[in-house]
């Protein structure tokens, strides 16, 4: 029966057990592109839920958005928000096992995650249509009945610190935790999001030094009267062939007295803060839209209403008078220039008719002719300028202005400054012209109406996110994209747009914002006029140095006087605006799965494909220009860089637009001009210097990454045929000249070989116009289309080789690890097939062990690696961690050898769901036209133009056996075989974190202090330290205080050092040399004894011409 209420009707369903729910009444305004059907439900427990039926998906997806994040952490607890998504994943009472949610998307071609804002959590996944019910049921179980179990506690801390500790040496993480830290005193904004280790346990252990410890003091919460049950079955099974650190008791591993106590305040804090009505949903399937949403009421229901506030608010700003007129200079860790401008704005979300703060975004942020990019970059100051209103909590926003500056505009930053607040003050000026925010208006109402699919699960995030927004229900898919003109109204609208706007801009001035000046330490130093002797702060989480301070009162000044500028202008009318957005559709024919040859010379080859599945008035054109010259030594592929960067740096005043319109209306227009720059590039020296110091920070930063970005690097460049080291494009910038780069550009140019896609609404003759105008004025290449394709090198059989790096950075902690072996050539189809269908196998399981099992790091995935060329494949797999990289390499044969016998014992139940899985992935369709013409210019690069190809390898899928599969694995996978190749690259970090003590060496104490009369408990000390294996100084801190009175008691504590180093902890020290390995030296020589790969050249002849004559 159903009840009529207003805008909601009560529906309670037929079937038994499940729970009534309300159904918003009005027609949801989508895009008339989108053939999806929407509804909106509210459940009686009050959670919010968008269903979404797509009766053309192969991928169904959901998304819960909880409306709390790391804003609400205790004050003595920072992370907790971040630790408590962590552990949601380990398992619910229905579903006790702890991988068994990834295990299960993982067998149905699907994947999860999860992240936590500051004043949101948002978890999210997409799985095979076919098992939508029953990842609802796995996921559901987060929110109403999850483990939280005390197996999981002290890994998972383990594993928010390994996250930490990947980002300590980021610039973007550091100053972003430095500008939280300087927020006013006792906002919530200060608050440390992450967490690591010692947030999370610092108020266990204060608790625990004064005695007061409530699972130590009789007056213990238990766990079932927090809503949480201990899981009934182990939530963990120990590896065949295990660490040392993979065979810890249930009980050591929560963490002892501190981490049950860590687990109390997780879970009580689970339980005031997870509320149904504080949670969005959003679920999108093939089921109907009356099945999702008996499926949401049935699986989401139980979700408890705790009768808190459903949507806390803080419109309390973090900027105070202490904050406002001041200017932040902060030491990065890499080399770069720049400076952030932050303004307090009012929170921007129930502006969302007019959107103000996008609409100065808009101005503020333009790169064309009178705009401050501009007029900036005629100075030779700037490298780039973005603009945008950020959100920071719910409540209250900044706008900020992100500019990126040469050497010459670090030295000037105040006048950089000062243009910023003089184009501010030329916008409170004047009237803004009528077009300015119609044109917005316009192009966005053109982009809602064209708005293609994307990835499922991206697009449920999006919109459980966005549920809690002030937009009316009906407005929920539009409101967040529209931009409606000034003066149309919604009912209730908080105000008009123009007057909002002018508001804004009287607060846009220096007074009240706050200044971020970034470089290294020592060019700060120069330019603020600061000796060695001038002190600097410390940020106390990531240690990042910064001085604070407020700006002079005549700076002020002139940063609000009028604008006597004038190179700064507003921008006029965008002529890219799109007149013409007709579709033709044609007749309704089956869409054609592949683009077709229409022309080839001897100069280039077109590929065409008028678009006949999305029909949106969109078109690419990709054009891949090869020529022998540009990559032939160091040299020249510098040369290449840096000709491509000028190119591009020449385009930006008069691309901006184009940008903003991306349509085909205007396409050959844009098309013309980007060519015309190509073929009459005149090279400035001014500018010519800006891209060198460009590049050789970009190349000098590569080193400060992350530590698996370096081994990856490192892997691909041993196993690529023309590839040069990032040192030697360093060593050649320094005696470039403007002239050798224009010899070089008329060199490619007059030999040349193109391959051109063109895509979308564009019909055949347009196309060939396209390609004339891209042949006009160059030279063919007399080297064959085969000598131009990129080859990799090859692994010889039976190979097993090491490369050992120093990661640069010496502040990094964590090292990596990179392990690839050889399968073979992609032209063996049956063989890549089974390849990837032994990925599909190992890849949940790595992560389960390597990551979540045996805690070696954030950082770990498994995965297929298509070599240079697009010939060859392999499977890597990747490791960062405090580890040191021979043992991850250890604990990496130690899981392949897990996985033998994994594999010998999948049932055919199992195999077939893991070939079901690979079978989905590969029949999933294209989600738009962009995902199109990527997979299309991929095969036409390549050169193999096998544009079938995941369908016939879905075809050749079918019949895979798992002795195959077997077969495979132990001749080019297990470490005992003779035959595999196999390369590893492991990179050791410097910075070797403080030694730990291991079980062993803390027994052998023990017994050292009963043979010293003491009489003690073994293992009473892990009630005091909660780490399993405890720092050396924390573990001669503990003993000192407890043999205080022991006569032996300094002789005793100076036999630590000696038993850590006789017994130490697995994965610290050095790796030892192993026998049965080939270590690689000169990385040169040991490339030049490698075989290149073949080059397949086209693997499908279609027949597109009549005759191919080249």
């Amino acid at each position: 029966m159903a009840i009529e209420t207003t805008s909601w009707r009560r529906v309670t369903p037929t079937q038994a057990g499940i729970p009534p729910f309300s159904v918003f009444t009005k027609q949801i305004q989508k895009s008339p592109q989108d053939d999806r059907d929407y509804r909106i439900i509210e459940l009686e427990n009050g959670l919010k839920a968008v269903l979404i039926h797509d009766g053309k998906a192969d991928k169904a997806a959901a998304s819960l958005d909880v409306a709390v994040g790391h804003l609400s952490d205790p004050d003595d607890m920072p992370g907790l928000a971040h630790f408590c998504e962590h552990l949601l994943f380990m398992g619910t009472e229905q579903f006790p096992k702890e991988n068994e949610y990834q295990e299960y998307l993982s067998k149905n071609n699907g994947g999860s995650n999860a992240y936590t804002g500051a004043s949101n959590t948002n978890y999210y996944f997409s799985v095979a249509t076919s098992a939508l019910p029953g990842a609802l049921a796995r996921f559901s179980g987060f929110f109403h009945s999850p483990l939280f179990s005390p197996s999981c506690t002290s890994r998972e801390l383990n594993a928010v610190d390994s996250e930490h500790k990947k980002n300590h040496q980021q610039d973007l993480w550091r100053i972003f935790q430095l500008t939280k830290h300087l927020s006013k005193p006792g906002h919530v904004w200060s608050k440390f999001g992450s967490g690591n280790r010692e947030s999370l346990s610092q108020a266990a252990k204060d608790l625990k030094a004064k005695g007061k410890l409530p699972l130590e003091n009789g007056n213990s919460t238990s766990a079932s009267t927090l809503s949480v049950n201990s899981s009934p079955i182990s939530s963990r099974i120990a590896s065949p062939a295990p660490s040392v650190s993979s065979t810890n008791s249930e009980a050591e591993a929560d963490g002892g007295a501190i981490g049950r106590e860590t687990r109390r305040r997780v879970v009580e804090w689970w339980g005031q803060e997870y509320c149904a009505s504080r949670m969005h949903l959003a679920v999108l399937g093939k089921e109907s839209l009356d099945d999702l949403a008996e499926l949401a009421s049935k699986f989401f229901s139980p979700i408890p209403n705790r009768q808190v506030d459903p949507l806390p608010m803080i419109y309390d700003h973090p900027f105070g008078p202490s904050q406002k007129g001041t200017l932040l200079s902060v030491q990065t860790i890499m080399t770069f220039h720049a400076v952030d401008i932050y303004i307090p704005i009012e929170y921007q979300a129930p502006y969302w008719r007019h959107k103000p703060g996008q609409f100065l975004a808009h101005l503020i942020g333009h790169e064309g002719p009178g705009s401050v990019y501009s007029y900036l970059k005629s100075k030779g100051w700037v490298t780039g300028l973005s603009s945008s209103p950020s959100p920071l909590g719910r409540g209250f926003d900044t706008f900020r202005i992100t500019i990126e500056l040469t050497k010459d505009g670090f030295k000037n930053y105040r006048s950089v400054i000062l243009t910023v607040f003089k184009y501010f003050s030329l916008l409170r000026s004047r009237d803004f012209d009528a077009y300015h925010q119609r044109e917005s208006a316009i192009l966005s109402d053109i982009r809602f109406r064209f708005l293609e699919k994307r990835k499922p699960d991206q697009y449920v995030s999006n919109i459980a996110e966005r549920m809690k927004n002030p937009y009316p229900p009906e407005l929920l898919l539009a409101a967040s994209s529209v931009t409606w003109e000034w003066g149309d109204e919604y009912p209730g609208a908080s105000t008009a747009g123009k007057e909002t706007v002018d508001e804004m801009l009287k607060r846009f001035k220096l007074e009240n914002g706050m200044i971020v000046l970034m470089a290294k330490a020592e060019e700060l130093e120069a330019v603020l006029g600061l000796s060695k002797q001038d002190v600097w702060e410390k940020e106390p989480w990531y240690g990042t140095q910064y001085r604070f301070e407020r700006f002079d009162e005549d700076f002020l000044r002139q940063t609000s006087a009028p604008n006597d500028l004038n190179e700064l202008f507003l921008p006029g009318v965008n002529e890219f605006i799109p007149t013409n957005l007709n579709v033709d559709k044609g007749d309704h024919i089956e869409p054609v799965k592949r683009p077709r040859l229409i022309r080839e010379t001897p100069l280039s080859t077109l590929w065409h494909k008028k678009d006949d599945r999305f029909f949106v008035p969109k078109a690419h054109v990709l054009i891949d220009l090869r020529s022998p010259v540009s990559n032939y030594s160091a040299r020249s592929a510098v040369l290449t860089r840096l000709f491509t960067d000028l190119v591009t740096d020449s385009l930006e005043e008069f691309s901006y637009d184009a940008a903003l319109a991306r349509y085909n209306d205007k396409m050959p227009v844009l098309v013309q001009h980007v060519l015309d720059k190509v073929k009459t590039l005149q090279v400035r020296p001014d500018r010519m210097r800006v891209v060198i110091e460009q590049n050789k920070h970009n190349w000098e930063n590569f080193f400060l990454g992350q530590s698996y970005q370096l081994s990856e690097y490192y892997g691909r460049y041993l196993m690529t045929q023309e590839q040069w080291t990032v040192d030697e494009y360093l060593k050649e910038l320094p005696t470039i000249s403007a002239e050798e780069i224009s010899e070089h550009a008329k060199n490619i140019l007059s030999d040349a070989k193109l391959r051109i896609l063109v895509s979308g609404n564009v019909y055949k003759d347009e196309a060939i116009k396209i390609a004339e105008m891209a042949e006009a004025g160059l030279g063919a290449s007399a080297t064959s289309h085969s000598d131009l394709n990129d080859r990799a090198l090859i692994l010889p059989q039976g190979c097993n080789l090491i490369k050992i790096g120093t990661i640069p950075n010496p502040n990094q902690t964590n090292s990596s690890l990179t392990y690839y072996v050889h399968i073979g050539s992609v032209s063996d189809r049956r063989r890549r097939v089974v390849g990837a269908l032994l990925t599909q196998i190992l890849t949940e399981p790595a992560f389960n062990i390597l990551r979540t099992r045996e805690q070696l790091g954030y950082v770990v995935f498994c995965g297929y690696w298509t070599l240079s060329g697009a010939s060859e494949k392999g499977i890597r797999i990747v490791v960062q961690s405090e580890k040191t990289p021979g043992y991850l390499e250890s604990r990496v044969e130690a899981f392949l050898e897990e996985m033998k016998t994994n594999i010998e014992a999948l049932t055919p139940e199992m195999f077939e769901e893991h070939k079901s899985s690979l079978d989905k992935k590969w029949r999933e369709d294209e989600k738009n036209l962009a995902e199109e013409a990527s997979v299309f210019a991929s095969q036409i690069n390549s050169g193999h133009l096998d544009f079938y190809r995941h369908i016939t390898d879905a075809n050749t899928l079918k019949n895979v056996t798992k002795d195959e599969v077997f077969s495979l694995f132990m001749s080019h996978v297990h470490p005992s075989s003779r035959t595999r190749s196999k390369l590893s690259v492991q990179m050791r970090a410097q910075n070797i974190k403080p030694k730990r003590v291991s079980a062993a060496a803390s027994e052998a104490f023990e017994a050292l202090v009963r043979e010293a009369g003491v009489e003690t408990v073994a293992g009473a000390w892990k009630e005091s330290i909660p780490d399993e294996k405890p720092m050396v100084e924390d573990f001669q801190k503990y003993w000192s205080e407890v043999l205080a009175n022991n006569e032996r008691s300094e002789d005793l504590i100076e036999s630590i050092s000696r038993l850590v180093q006789a017994h130490p902890v697995e994965g610290e020290g050095q790796d030892p040399p192993r026998s049965d390995a080939t270590y690689i030296g000169d990385m040169k020589q040991f490339r030049a004894s490698l075989q290149p790969s073949e080059d397949l050249g086209i693997m499908v002849e279609w027949g597109d011409l009549p005759v191919s004559k080249f």
